[in-house]
């Protein structure tokens, strides 16, 4: 598979012709019409600091559907006694630095760059992207995640916990939300074993860009 490079136009390329592991393309902008021309289409952003911006459409595909969230019975024992409040949008800069800076098992560093976040810090004002805030009863954040919104489809960028279970129930508020918005579809993008027991699946890249094409359109999702 050709891998493209990418110039002055924000227009991509077929996502179904990115190589075995998804890379696609290479180069174009972090601008939001870059980024909003490649969600629509099914591909991200990911790279490393200091590295050339890399578009990527992975085969499998990792996905939510909202109403198949799982809720172990420890859990639900969790969520009942009430002990986190829940925001979505009243801390988006915070949830994005949080995501960029907490350690994770088998990563080093982050690639959540100073461009990323400013790019996702642009799609949030102007109400593309969103966030889910978990706090605890002294005001603390603790956890919570943050992705795009596009007409039916949620495209998660990245979760974090302070806190055994925070961003367990930030993606167990979020799928309560997406359903009362009639959201069919969160995009996970790739496998975590921590996902999987939540319930997301894995499809292949063809069903999702199928899934997609039926669920998408250049319409912001109202986060209240």
């Amino acid at each position: 598979m050709p891998i493209y490079y990418l110039e002055n136009k924000a227009e991509f390329p077929n996502p179904e012709e990115a190589d075995d592991e998804g890379l696609l393309a290479v180069g174009g902008s972090l601008k939001s019409d870059w980024l909003l021309a490649a969600y629509q289409k099914g591909i991200f952003p990911w790279f490393n600091q200091g590295d050339p911006i890399l578009w990527w459409c992975p085969n499998p595909r990792m996905v939510l559907y909202p109403a198949n969230f799982k809720r172990s019975k420890s859990f639900r024992n969790v969520l009942n006694q009430n002990k986190y409040s829940v925001t979505f949008n009243q801390a988006f800069e915070k949830v994005v630095d949080c995501c960029g800076t907490i350690s994770r098992e088998g990563q080093e560093g982050t690639w959540i760059t100073s461009n990323m976040k400013a790019a996702y810090l642009e799609l949030h004002k102007m109400g593309w992207c969103h966030s889910v805030e978990v706090w605890d009863d002294q005001s603390k954040l603790v956890g919570g995640l943050y992705g795009v919104g596009m007409g039916q489809v949620f495209f998660g960028e990245s979760m974090f916990s302070t806190v055994s279970n925070a961003s367990k129930i930030a993606l167990y508020y979020l799928c309560k939300r997406l359903l009362g918005l009639e959201v069919r579809l969160i995009d996970c993008q790739v496998y975590t074993k921590h996902l999987e027991s939540l319930g997301a699946e894995l499809i292949s890249r063809s069903e999702f860009l199928k899934q997609l094409n039926n669920s998408v359109q250049r319409k912001k999702l109202e986060f209240k």
